[in-house]
């Protein structure tokens, strides 16, 4: 485990941010090491997922023409145990022909498993722009 809170966090950001670059998503064995093998989210839709089928979902998602950006903002990290962290946080993805927006809140958990932080929780929930 990381040596202090911080390193943690900064850690356990970077992770998020690259889980929605699509050049990590294109790349099921990145995506794969990123997601616990008892993930589950709770996608925007309703629907539950596991970890193949997001696997699966964001590789499939480089087939898509329509060019998104994704950011994110007003991180928050909180340690629920010494080997699990919630993360919650702001995204936006906008669509770089229309300029159409997506905001949402995201959170999800990770836990320290064999020697490694992993995702075993997501959920993303649509909300108004700020």
């Amino acid at each position: 485990m990381s040596d202090t809170f911080e390193d943690t966090r900064s850690l356990l950001q970077s992770f998020e941010e690259q889980l929605l670059e699509q050049s990590v998503r294109q790349t099921p064995n990145t995506v794969r090491q990123l997601l616990a093998d008892e993930f589950v989210e709770f996608g925007s839709s309703g629907s539950v997922f596991n970890k193949q089928e997001i696997v699966d979902a964001l590789a499939n998602e480089a087939a898509d023409k329509d060019p998104f950006v994704r950011s994110t903002s007003d991180f928050s990290v909180q340690a629920l145990s010494q080997d699990v962290i919630l993360i919650t946080y702001r995204s936006v993805r906008a669509h770089i022909v229309t300029g159409q927006e997506r905001h949402s809140l995201r959170s999800s958990v990770w836990k320290f498993i064999d020697g490694r932080w992993q995702m075993i929780f997501h959920q993303g929930t649509p909300t108004q722009g700020c």
